[in-house]
């Protein structure tokens, strides 16, 4: 029911401006085991060199998260939007019918992150896209909806997906639980600290696929901070 994905297991692709482990098949990498996880197509660990990212490049027909984790990363794109998203902060874009962005890390320091893509529910749109603060403090033993596809979540950043995108953070010793609906996926990865997950050990960077249907007991073995993103 929970299958674990260890990060010495993950796709891998040392640029040298970019150390990029991926949880998903992506470019070079491909797994057809790990072609996805229902609507959740790639997730990303991506180590970004100091004054150095992504030139621009198109997108389309894509939800695209980026949780930041330490360092920032600074957009573009051909919208005119720009902006600076920092550690523990988060990104959004819905490609839609079309996007050209950039992503580049104009610190002193190498940036790191997932970056997180979902389908969404229909093709097309207008492209756009948004950023946001979330401090880890609001998160403090409990998941803060990051970015969300439902009406509900009105203080989440919208996607354009039947998906959640959630953030905790977890004294060790403290624990919480997620439900995944019936029919839904879920995928968790811990950005920093151990924990188990129903009795079983998860890693910092190892990622964890949750079948729908099931209710899991998340448990901080240390300090940790969680990412998991709830999709159809």
């Amino acid at each position: 029911m929970i299958e674990k994905r260890s990060f010495d297991s993950l796709g891998h692709a040392d640029h040298g401006w970019l150390n990029a482990r991926h949880h998903f098949s992506f470019a070079d990498y491909h797994d057809p085991a790990r072609m996805g996880w229902g609507a959740i197509r790639v997730w990303n660990d991506d180590e970004i060199a100091a004054n150095s990212g992504f030139p621009p490049h198109p997108h389309r027909d894509m939800e695209i998260i980026t949780y930041v984790r330490t360092g920032a990363i600074t957009h573009q794109d051909s919208m005119g939007n720009s902006g600076r998203t920092a550690a523990g902060d988060v990104q959004v874009m819905s490609a839609g019918t079309g996007v050209r962005h950039a992503e580049y890390n104009l610190e002193s320091e190498t940036t790191t992150l997932f970056q997180i893509w979902i389908l969404p529910r229909a093709g097309g749109g207008a492209p756009s896209w948004g950023a946001k603060p979330f401090p880890k403090g609001e998160r403090s033993g409990r998941f803060v909806t990051l970015a969300s596809g439902f009406a509900e979540d009105g203080d989440a950043l919208p996607i354009r997906a039947d998906a959640r995108v959630l953030g905790a953070t977890l004294k060790a010793g403290e624990r919480l639980t997620h439900s995944v609906g019936a029919g839904r996926h879920a995928y968790l990865v811990p950005a920093t600290g151990r924990i188990e997950i129903d009795g079983q050990t998860f890693e910092a960077r190892d990622g964890a696929a949750l079948n729908g249907g099931q209710t899991v007991t998340i448990t901080a073995v240390e300090d940790a901070e969680i990412v998991l993103v709830d999709a159809d």
